[in-house]
Formats: C-alpha cells, sequence, structure tokens
C-alpha cells in the first residue's frame, strides 16, 4: 500500500544507489535504447538512460547518480520531496526527480553520488 504519512516515508526511505552512472539527453530520432524514462517536451523528448547506453545509441551527457527511495510513496503525499531536496541542497547537492508509481528516483551529479546517500540516510534515521 502506498504511503503518505511524511514522518513513516522518511523513516522507510531506504535509499539505493544505482552502480552505474546515467545520462540526459535529447532524443534526434527513433530510441536504440530502452531508457529508464522520458520527458515529451516541446523542444523535444528527453531521454534518461545508462550513460554507457546514451553513449551507445550517439548521445552525450553528464554523468548523473540515480538514488532510488524504495518506499512505496503515494503520488498525492506531501512534503517527501522537499524534505529531501532541502537537505541534499543544504549540502549544495543538486538534485532531479522523478516520481514513478511506486518509488522516487533522485538524479545527483555522479562525483557528489556518495554525499547525497549520506544526506539521505541521515535523513531517514532523523
Amino acid at each position: 500500500m502506498a504511503e503518505r504519512d511524511l514522518a513513516r516515508l522518511l523513516q522507510g526511505m531506504e535509499p539505493v544507489l544505482w552502480a552505474e552512472p546515467y545520462g540526459f539527453a535529447v532524443a534526434t530520432g527513433p530510441l536504440a535504447m530502452q531508457p529508464f524514462a522520458t520527458v515529451a517536451e516541446a523542444e523535444g523528448l528527453t531521454v534518461v538512460a545508462p550513460l554507457a547506453a546514451l553513449a551507445a545509441a550517439g548521445m552525450s551527457s553528464d554523468p548523473w547518480a540515480r538514488i532510488s527511495l524504495t518506499v512505496h510513496s503515494d503520488l498525492a503525499a506531501v512534503g517527501l520531496t522537499a524534505a529531501f531536496a532541502t537537505a541534499l541542497a543544504a549540502e549544495g547537492i543538486s538534485c532531479n526527480v522523478i516520481a514513478g508509481v511506486h518509488h522516487d528516483h533522485l538524479f545527483v551529479q555522479w562525483d557528489r553520488r556518495e554525499a547525497a546517500l549520506a544526506v539521505l540516510v541521515a535523513l531517514s534515521r532523523a
């Protein structure tokens, strides 16, 4: 069952850092890969995928780390995004979020991934 209570969401975040870098790129034609996510914008289709898959498809990106929150968050829950964004911002870490039906997926700068994970773990134990 999806959780809406902010205290339980924070305690149950259990962030998982994915091992490979991800990237963001704009597709200019048919996709030659299975992306993690896409966002249709007026300027084009943004593709989020492992960096190696983007490179193999001829797309380039800066490296981003994917951290998934394993708690089953309700899309109508209030405050979770604000809580982790505020905690990460206090450490100077930018965060891009993609919310799925079951989980939130955070993308942070690759070189700040360990620091971001530490911030999220500390927030879940506060």
